[in-house]
């Protein structure tokens, strides 16, 4: 049975125009996303309603794209899929200009802080500072939530058409449990159902709460900051908190006031703003889509890997754009261009504007971009530990310094990721140990990215880029490591593999290993800049 259309998705039939098979591709992500970024083929099936031979092509044409990996009997959104959220929130400019101050605020505060933005009836969270507690208020970035049920969906509402209300109204009418929602739990039979009220205080107020409305014991106070010229709200700055912390009176009297002076730095820093210097677009996708094709066959839908790169044509500098632009980007057909333009302004991806240009909407960041926005340095690495155990037959791992040592004597590393070879010889270090970081491979790699003059020793490992140490841990323990860097060139992390003298020499080591070591790391790091482009992705 084809899944049930939710009231927030498109309704009515596409235009003779669309891409079909671009209108299932999205229809898989989307329905991925909802499921937190996991399901079998046979659950999507299910799901989408597609036939089980179109579900395999569009999952094996998104995995050659590597928004998605077939991990044993499952399907699997990866961080490579956070590229079209990327496109949205960098041609948006908000995070990156106003990010700063709300992570500023939290720490004042410590107190969680987001931004988010309207999504039809909807609000669509673009930022988040959380604070690391067991008990943590957060929603991740790209998440959805009823408008009547937050603290930024009255001042949102504020601005609505007659229009903009009696989409509200029908939505609400259909699914008046919100079970269309999955980033919140369902309505409460007895909930109260005064948002029209809240609207007009929000309009009077200028600001406005959440008291319980998401779930019991979250509170949240909200602030509009609004664009330069027209005053409309670009988006609405929350402090979230529990119950056990603050009430909702407490967030009113105690925290409004900080909230609304980080408001007006932001509304400062928005006006003072240089414009954004446009950075240089995709290349050659046409031509990878094309000869993906002639490699995979049929297996391979290059309509929808088509259509999926025009959403990447868009970024900083590169906010709206003509027809002819999106072609030039991506080096599509202007025909193909325009019927992809004409597919996502039916699925509500993309807005056209007065001037002849398109737009991104908030809806791309629900591409798959919710689940991955909390992921980890450690999540992010197992796959491809594993993969390179598979391809070398060793065990391979991943390191940081351990935390409060880093200037020590006696430095550490700790273990955060790591993958067997199965083998009866083997290393067997459990992730959380902490070791010597003088006596490893892992360590040396570390400790020769610290700033001012090395030792010898570790200088020539910053300068060859790798680190091979024989038998200085244990007897019988060799093993060889490379760097992980983050966007700003920073190492991060360390990546190793490690062996047995009886089966590969120190020469075997730096031929054999280090080229797959090398190629793991740059995937790695290349999952690790697309994920934090937009979102903190913890070392441990």
């Amino acid at each position: 049975m084809p899944a049930k259309t939710a009231p927030h998705d498109v309704a009515g039939g596409p235009p003779a125009e669309a891409v079909t098979p671009l209108i299932r591709g999205i229809a898989v992500l989307r329905r991925l996303t909802e499921a937190d970024g996991t399901l079998s083929p046979g659950a999507l099936e299910r799901a989408t309603g597609l036939a089980r031979s179109t579900v395999d092509r569009i999952t094996a044409t998104l995995a050659r794209m590597g928004y998605v990996r077939l991990d044993g009997r499952d399907v699997v959104l990866t961080p490579g899929v956070m590229r079209l959220g990327n496109a949205y929130l960098a041609a948006l400019r908000l995070p990156a200009l106003l990010a700063a101050r709300a992570d500023a605020l939290a720490d004042e505060l410590d107190e969680s802080v987001s931004l988010a933005v309207a999504d039809l009836d909807g609000v669509r969270f673009i930022h988040q500072a959380t604070r690391r507690r067991a008990m943590s208020v957060s929603f991740r970035i790209g998440d959805l939530l009823p408008a009547e049920r937050t603290a930024p969906g009255p001042l949102f509402a504020a601005e609505w058409t007659e229009a903009d209300r009696q989409r509200w109204r029908s939505r609400r009418a259909k699914d008046p449990e919100d079970t269309s929602f999955p980033a919140v739990p369902p309505r409460a039979a007895a909930a109260a159902d005064d948002f029209e009220e809240r609207v007009e205080r929000a309009r009077r107020d200028g600001w406005a709460l959440d008291d319980q409305l998401i779930e019991p014991g979250l509170v949240a106070v909200s602030a509009p900051v609004r664009e330069p010229g027209t005053g409309r709200t670009a988006c609405v700055a929350s402090v979230v908190s529990h119950t056990s912390r603050h009430s909702a009176a407490d967030l009113h009297a105690a925290l409004l006031p900080r909230l609304r002076t980080a408001v007006a730095a932001m509304e400062a820093d928005l006006r003072e703003a240089a414009p954004p210097q446009p950075g240089p677009p995709p290349s050659g996708l046409a031509t990878w889509t094309t000869a993906s094709k002639h490699e995979l066959g049929r297996e391979f839908i290059e309509s929808l890997a088509r259509g999926l790169t025009v959403l990447t044509a868009f970024g900083e500098g590169r906010s709206a754009l003509t027809l002819a632009e999106v072609a030039r980007a991506t080096g599509l057909a202007r025909a193909t261009a325009r019927r992809a333009l004409i597919t996502y302004e039916h699925l509500g991806l993309v807005a056209p504007t007065a001037d002849r240009t398109f737009t991104l909407t908030p809806r791309v960041l629900g591409l798959g971009f919710p689940p991955l926005s909390r992921t980890t340095l450690p999540r992010l690495a197992g796959p491809h530990l594993r993969a390179l155990a598979d391809q070398v037959h060793e065990p391979t791992a991943l390191a940081v310094l351990a935390p409060g040592t880093a200037a020590a004597a006696d430095t550490e590393i700790q273990y955060t990721a790591g993958a067997g070879a199965g083998r009866v010889l083997t290393v067997d270090i459990a992730v959380g140990a902490r070791l010597p970081a003088a006596s490893t491979s892992l360590g040396r790699v570390l400790l020769a990215d610290a700033s001012g003059p090395l030792p010898p020793a570790l200088a020539e490992v910053r300068a060859q880029g790798y680190a091979l140490v024989d038998q200085e841990l244990e007897s019988g323990l060799r093993s060889i490591a490379v760097p992980v860097r983050d966007r700003a060139g920073r190492v991060v992390a360390a990546l190793n593999v490690a062996t047995h003298p009886a089966r590969r020499t120190l020469e075997d080591c730096v031929h054999d290993l280090l080229p797959a070591l090398r190629t793991t790391a740059d995937h790695l790091q290349t999952d690790l800049h697309t994920a934090s482009r937009f979102t903190r992705v913890p070392p441990t």
